[in-house]
């Protein structure tokens, strides 16, 4: 893409009212807009990074069965009703037009949804196993909308729903989303801590989350330095310097954000909505179910907490909306370059602007694209300087070295 056919510009000032570096980062960077507390617009930069982010959630929720739909965001109050939580805190109520009580609400999550979609198809134990997960906008009446993309009112969420003949089967899969979501934040290029967490609005037991450390996070879990067993202080008996339940390793006190969570429902939903079986005795049981969250918002919000210094964003290579930023300086012709990374599949913003040298490099280092090429007078005909985003020093090569470098 050529810079100067975004609409969108860079802003040299964060917003006044943002104090959250992912919030400042992202939208001087036109990465996002904020409309209201709580509630972003994700610009052409913006959501190439959801898209790319979402692209390996997918890919990983397929690898374990996940199956993906997309489910209605106007719920009818009798879902939430039939499982006592249409008066929790958080949800959004609709009155319509002429009506005097709220008769509906848009979604804040999903396991009603699906839990009386599965009594239409699922009747016998032949039917089960199945998982379903969709990536959708979810909405909450949160009243302390904060932090950027990390505690917002409008957020983008991936929730995955598994549905069982058995408890012992439900933990076998709870098992297998819990390696996925491994292995989604390692390509995401983040640490994450697998946690003992309380239930919450959505279960009675204890749940597990996915705590990335950072010192803006909102939640305080204790860590293993041995063996990286992780507690909630919500629901842990630890303490900082104490001993591990686990190994007896010493735990640490660290604060973090949570990015994912897991939940083993149980049968909670399917009773509220008869979502029965017939087992192999020819007898009717509930379905056990699980739901599996990961905030696919939140996440970009996290990686640009974790990954950027005092110039702006680096975003790890598998989540950067472009794989190069090719800057043409001083009268210098870009396009030859553009063509010959484009043809080699190498995804590129080529900053054609007519804009200073420095103006260009600020904006580079702000939007934090993994690779920097600078073509100019100075630099040689059939050479370029390259540039990682992440190192302080560049380099003068062929421009063929540098796509060997680039997609090595």
């Amino acid at each position: 893409m050529r810079q100067s056919q975004l609409f969108t510009k860079t802003q040299k000032t964060a917003p006044k009212d943002e104090t959250a570096q992912n919030a400042q980062l992202l939208t001087r960077g036109g990465f996002i807009y904020k409309n209201s507390a709580g509630v972003y617009s994700f610009l052409p930069l913006g959501w190439q990074v959801i898209k790319n982010i979402s692209q390996i959630v997918r890919e990983e929720m397929d690898a374990i069965g996940g199956t993906e739909m997309l489910m209605s965001a106007l719920h009818d109050k009798h879902y939430l009703q039939a499982t006592g939580r249409w008066d929790v805190d958080v949800v959004y109520k609709v009155i319509a037009g002429g009506d005097k009580e709220p008769a509906a609400n848009i979604s804040w999550t999903h396991e009603e949804i699906l839990a009386e979609i599965a009594t239409k198809y699922v009747n016998s134990y032949k039917d089960l196993p199945f998982a379903a997960y969709q990536i959708q906008t979810k909405f909450r009446h949160e009243p302390r909308a904060k932090s950027g993309l990390l505690r917002g009112r409008e957020f983008l969420m991936k929730d995955l729903y598994s549905f069982h003949v058995s408890e012992d089967d439900l933990y076998r899969y709870y098992a297998n989303v819990a390696e996925a979501y491994k292995k989604v934040f390692e390509r995401c290029g983040l640490k994450a801590y697998y946690t003992l967490a309380a239930g919450g609005d959505f279960t009675v037991s204890n749940t597990h989350e996915f705590q990335v450390e950072s010192p803006v996070g909102e939640d305080t879990v204790y860590v293993c330095t041995k063996c990286e067993y992780a507690e909630n202080k919500e629901v842990s008996q630890a303490k900082d310097g104490g001993a591990c339940p686990k190994c007896g390793g010493a735990m640490r006190e660290i604060k973090s954000i949570e990015v994912g969570n897991i939940f083993p429902l149980g049968t909670k939903y399917s009773k509220a909505f008869g979502l029965t079986f017939t087992n192999e005795k020819g007898e009717r049981q509930d379905v056990v179910m699980g739901s599996y969250g990961i905030g696919i918002s939140r996440l970009m919000g996290t990686l640009v907490e974790v990954y950027h210094d005092e110039k702006g964003i680096l975003w790890p290579e598998a989540i950067a909306p472009f794989n190069a930023h090719l800057l043409a300086l001083n009268g210098a012709d870009g396009a030859p370059v553009y063509d010959a990374l484009q043809t080699a599949g190498v995804k590129v913003l080529y900053d054609d602007r007519e804009a200073t040298p420095g103006e260009k490099f600020a904006d580079a280092d702000l939007m934090g694209i993994p690779w920097r090429i600078v073509v100019s007078p100075k630099v040689g005909e059939g050479k370029v300087e390259l540039k990682r985003r992440a190192e302080a020093e560049s380099r003068i090569v062929d421009f063929d070295e540098a796509l060997r470098i680039i997609k090595h």
